[in-house]
């Protein structure tokens, strides 16, 4: 895939809307729970099946550290639903998207998570596989 240069983006709600959510603590819906012991962060992603059959699953992934600069070669998407992925590490992380849609290489973005922000991709966003940084 060749494409233009790709400047990094801080990763924020606002410059990711078009692709998703940004999952991060940050300006959350938050309240005590189990008698004060416990915070819960509320409602931080739309999780969406559509009615085209999709289902929820959960997976753990652990991502080889990629170098700088980066060629995109693929990219992928997921018509049936969204996809969430919530770092276990603080290690700042690379999120590449193109909007849903026929892929566009020109209208693609990078943003660099802070480590603490997950993403969770909207149903049939163009994206990369994980691209972690600096360690596993």
């Amino acid at each position: 895939m060749v494409g233009p240069a790709l400047k990094i983006e801080r990763l924020t709600r606002e410059a990711f809307a078009a692709f998703g959510d940004v999952i991060e603590l940050e300006g959350a819906k938050h309240f005590a729970i189990n008698g004060g012991t416990t915070e819960r962060f509320h409602d931080l992603a739309t999780v969406d099946l559509g009615p085209e059959g999709g289902r929820t699953l959960v997976n753990v992934f652990r991502g080889q550290p990629r170098q700088l600069p980066y060629e995109v070669k693929m990219l992928e998407r997921h018509p049936l639903g969204s996809q969430a992925f919530i770092p276990l590490k603080t290690t700042p992380y690379l999120v590449v998207v193109a909007p849903a849609g026929e892929l566009d290489v020109s209208k693609m973005r990078a943003f660099v998570s802070d480590g603490w922000q997950g993403v969770n991709y909207a149903k049939g966003v163009w994206h990369h596989p994980l691209l972690a940084l600096d360690e596993v």
